[in-house]
């Protein structure tokens, strides 16, 4: 009996050594084996969103999941050519107004120039407005949307990671982005079905190209982008379909592996 109890004891005197040296090992050991490294950034100088926290630890639990590491900041002067150097990845959740000052600009650029990738949610397209480069980057402007709804999504190119596992038809609820300054030259993956929702009367509520993208990627100036116009919602970053699209977003931008 003493000896059965003795090698409890020893077992549990383990676990409790190895729990200790877990917690003592230096900041970032953990993630040396992971896939690349991601900057989550959330930033907003204009309209905030309810989501934004649920968006950073939806990228958390991705990168904990699927073995990529993330750092996450509200604070610009991340946007340092030194800094930026150690990341693949800049995930922009959800992102409002204008952000960075003319040095943190010229980080940006030279990041994505590096052959590095980006990716856009939701408001990603509602920031940094009269800064050409970066629209070009994202791939337009935010212009307007309606309420709140549900709608039928048309997934056009299902051969991306972002777009592996959806049907050709996706109903989602969400707000609805119309889009301004749109870049022609991005690789569209989804279309919202304007007839599937109520679009309003402003404008018609219309991007007036006879489509209407809402989730695309393509090559930018060195680098790579992937932006989805989804992610306004709390829910929508509960829901396993579009994160799995963000999850092959992700994975495009920061390892521009073939597909």
């Amino acid at each position: 009996m003493n000896k059965k109890i003795n090698d409890l004891l020893n077992v549990k005197n383990l676990l409790v050594l190895v729990l200790v040296l877990l917690i003592c090992l230096p900041e970032g050991f953990a993630q040396q084996n992971a896939q690349f490294r991601a900057l989550v950034f959330s930033k907003t100088t204009g309209f905030r969103h309810q989501s934004i926290p649920n968006g950073v630890v939806a990228m958390k639990k991705l990168a904990e999941k699927h073995r990529f590491s993330v750092y996450t900041t509200e604070d610009e002067r991340e946007f340092t050519k030194e800094k930026l150097e150690k990341y693949d990845v800049i995930i922009l959740v959800s992102t409002t107004g204008t952000i960075f000052n003319a040095e943190q600009k010229e980080a940006f650029e030279d990041f994505v120039r590096s052959g590095k990738g980006v990716v856009g949610i939701h408001s990603a397209t509602d920031t940094e407005y009269e800064w050409p480069w970066y629209t070009g980057l994202i791939g337009g402007q935010f212009a307007f949307h309606p309420h709140q709804q549900t709608a039928r999504l048309k997934v056009v190119d299902r051969s991306h990671p972002s777009t592996y596992h959806l049907q050709e038809n996706w109903l989602m609820t969400d707000e609805w982005y119309a889009f301004k300054n749109f870049n022609e030259d991005v690789n569209v993956l989804v279309e919202l079905d304007e007839t599937s929702y109520e679009v309003g009367e402003r404008n018609g509520q219309s991007m007036g190209m006879g489509t209407h993208p809402i989730s695309w990627y393509h090559e930018y100036d060195g680098g790579r982008l992937f932006y989805t116009g989804l992610g306004h919602t709390d829910e929508a970053f509960e829901d396993e379909g579009f994160l799995l699209h963000v999850l092959g977003g992700i994975w495009y931008a920061a390892l521009n592996r073939p597909f």
